[in-house]
């Protein structure tokens, strides 16, 4: 009877995903720490936030005058500014930004000024808050400047008109933290799993072993891999329903969205494994694994866009969180799932993640060892 190297695989397979399952570590990584995240973000949802206001001055504002000034001042107002149109409105459909405000010179002879506000339905946890805060300054000017009477400018807004609030898709908390969570749980699998996972066929001598039968290398790394990828699927497909049944997360175009993610964990999956495969061949011993894995980790999990958009971060930090592939992977997952993008415009984030996969299986052949 002829010998079956893809038997073989699927022998190597079904053995090493029976391990992994049985794996405390491996359920707590890839599956448990990822799932507690959600649920604690899910039940927080949007009730957060701090009592500073993000938002945007109209480039045709006039800024010559003191409440532009005060406003800019505020610790209670933060004036961001976007380098392209699109940019900008997709963090206002987004709730990232409170509004854009409009401060001009108004023809009515009530108020030398006038300020309007545009926002939509994605901020109504913020706008209620920020049109008191504006009001507030337009009175306290007004008193400075008038001494009360009249009004420094008067303030139009109506959240009624369309013109004032638009209607907008909710982003809700869960929709920005469950594909940071979910990256994070193939980054982990990735880079810790297929470490110990080598490292220990190595040091027990399986590998040795499997020499003794005719399955070839390729195979056996392979029968590896894929158990290790199926059991990731299985989380990822799981973390998914739960967030989309329990707590809402988005997935605009149901079933082929949560295809689309998969198709995205799966290349982010082979991409991380990549540096599992460069830690399993760097380490000299299981306890010198955690250290490198945590180099490769650790810095991919903070600013990687897990937690906080990395607009968030130093200017000077952005470009260090833009080029890791656990951003573009996040990045790819978050425009899929809540903007309906198909995988074809975010060809840029995949594009990225594929050059990394490619230059970290160069480094992973040179340092991999099976003995």
């Amino acid at each position: 009877m002829r010998y079956s190297q893809l038997t073989a695989m699927w022998a190597i397979t079904k053995g090493s995903l029976r391990s992994i399952t049985r794996s405390p570590s491996a359920v707590i990584f890839s599956f448990a720490f990822p799932f507690i995240f959600i649920l604690v973000f899910g039940f927080i949802g949007n009730n957060g936030g701090g009592r500073s206001y993000r938002i945007v001055m109209d480039k045709n504002s006039d800024t010559n005058n003191i409440l532009y000034t005060v406003m800019k001042n505020s610790d209670a107002i933060k004036m961001v500014t976007y380098p392209t149109e699109k940019e900008m409105q997709t963090d206002i459909q987004k709730g990232r930004v409170a509004g854009i405000i409009s401060i001009t010179k108004s023809t009515d002879s009530a108020a030398p000024y006038k300020v309007s506000m545009h926002t939509t339905s994605a901020s109504d946890d913020q706008w209620p808050q920020l049109r008191v805060v504006l009001e507030g300054m337009i009175n306290n000017v007004s008193n400075q400047v008038y001494k009360g009477r009249p009004v420094y400018a008067t303030f139009k807004f109506d959240p009624a008109n369309k013109a004032d609030r638009e209607v907008v898709r909710e982003y809700k908390t869960i929709d920005f933290i469950l594909p940071g969570q979910l990256g994070f749980s193939l980054l982990s699998s990735g880079v810790f799993g297929v470490a110990f996972m080598f490292f220990n066929l190595r040091n027990q001598l399986i590998l040795k072993r499997f020499f003794a039968t005719p399955i070839t290398k390729t195979y056996i790394v392979l029968g590896e891999a894929l158990s290790r990828i199926i059991f990731q699927m299985i989380t990822a497909v799981v973390i998914i329903l739960v967030g989309y049944y329990f707590f809402g997360f988005t997935l605009v175009h149901g079933f082929r969205t949560l295809l689309e993610m998969l198709v995205l964990s799966f290349l982010g999956l082979v991409v991380f494994m990549g540096f599992g495969f460069i830690v399993s061949g760097l380490a000299r011993s299981d306890s010198s694994i955690p250290p490198f894995a945590n180099l490769i980790t650790l810095p991919q999990f903070l600013l990687g866009g897990t937690f906080f958009s990395i607009a968030a971060f130093p200017k000077w930090l952005q470009p260090i969180s833009k080029a890791l592939p656990l951003t573009h992977l996040n990045t790819a997952m978050r425009s899929v799932a809540f903007e309906g993008q198909n995988l074809w415009q975010v060809k840029g984030e995949i594009g990225i993640l594929l050059l990394w996969g490619i230059g970290v299986y160069i480094v992973a052949v040179k340092v991999f060892k099976w003995e």
